[in-house]
């Protein structure tokens, strides 16, 4: 018989573990070798095809401005400003318009702030001024006539008599001064008594400090008008309205080169000749010697009257013409004839 030898059976050969680690790494491997050859694939195809890398900008590449022109500044277009770039007056223009006056102060800016170190005001203690004026009264009164002596009393236990009333009254008027009668006319003065001594009203004793005599008002502000010179006014009113107004309208041209201001532009020869009428009235040395021209102008379908001065000797002459009537607040613009 044959001899066995009993023991426990082996389940076959081990797989040891870092066979499973090894396909790890070599399945990521292939992995990241087929991502890096698909990014290549398509970073190369990307460059082919000329797509490009930087992705354009949404909207519009240009944009037109609301206002091509720029600002216009408040002093251009203005015909004083070619007299220094250009060295003369420009043209004349079919429609003027006033230079824009200066920016001046606010109307609260003009008023007088007080400030905390203005000085304050004394006041006098009403005790200091009573006692002045108890002092002021004391001197007065013992100044005062000493009173009469007293008469014989009337008995008033009874019934009063008529001698008894008549003596009672008679007690009474004793040291009184007699009253007389006032003429047409005449006024009593009023006397103010202070403890039985008449003190005038209107006079302020030197002991209460203060004012010691209130000042008279002037009859009138020292900014009125003088009479006179408010009388010579009508007088020139009525010598510019005697003079006849001259509302013809200056036909012929004039020659190239004239020197002449414009005063105005109006809608008829006879408002132009009313107001040549006023000007000279007003400003009579500025217009000695000049003549009136109104000419018929057409702007925009509108048709209307320039009145203007001649008889300059140059354009200075003219311009120092238009400085004197501006600096009296009337417009004036020199012009020459092209």
């Amino acid at each position: 018989m044959a001899d066995f030898t009993a023991g426990p059976q082996g389940s076959g050969s081990a797989i040891p573990a870092g066979k499973y680690v090894n396909i790890a790494a070599a399945a990521v491997s292939v992995a990241l070798i087929g991502g890096v050859g698909v990014w290549g694939y398509k970073l190369l195809m990307r460059d082919v095809t000329g797509i490009p890398v930087v992705r354009a900008m949404e909207g519009d590449m240009r944009v037109a401005p609301e206002n091509p022109g720029g600002e216009i500044a408040s002093n251009i277009g203005l015909s004083v400003n070619s007299v220094p770039a250009d060295g003369g007056a420009a043209e004349p223009q079919d429609r003027l318009v006033l230079a824009p006056s200066g920016v001046g102060l606010e109307a609260e800016d003009l008023e007088v702030t007080p400030t905390a170190e203005a000085a304050e005001p004394v006041v006098t203690p009403a005790p200091e001024i009573a006692a002045a004026v108890q002092a002021t009264l004391t001197d007065e009164v013992e100044a005062a006539p000493e009173p009469m002596a007293a008469t014989t009393p009337v008995a008033t236990d009874g019934p009063l008599t008529a001698e008894d009333v008549l003596a009672l009254a008679d007690q009474i008027a004793a040291g009184a001064d007699r009253l007389t009668d006032l003429q047409d006319g005449e006024t009593a003065p009023i006397e103010v008594a202070v403890n039985g001594v008449t003190v005038d009203p209107n006079v302020i004793p030197d002991a209460v400090p203060g004012v010691r005599r209130s000042l008279r008002p002037t009859v009138r502000p020292a900014s009125a008008v003088v009479p006179v010179a408010a009388s010579a006014a009508p007088a020139q009113t009525t010598t510019a309205a005697s003079t006849p107004i001259d509302a013809s309208v200056t036909s012929e041209a004039l020659p190239v080169g004239t020197k002449l201001v414009q005063l105005g532009a109006f809608d008829s020869p006879e408002i132009a000749a009313s107001e040549w009428l006023r000007l000279t009235g007003t400003y009579p040395d500025f217009f000695n010697g000049k003549d009136q021209v109104i000419q018929q102008a057409t702007s925009g379908g509108r048709t209307f009257f320039r009145l203007r001065a001649m008889n300059f000797a140059d354009l200075s002459d003219a311009r120092r013409f238009c400085a004197a009537m501006s600096a009296e607040g009337a417009p004036c613009i020199p012009v020459v004839v092209r």
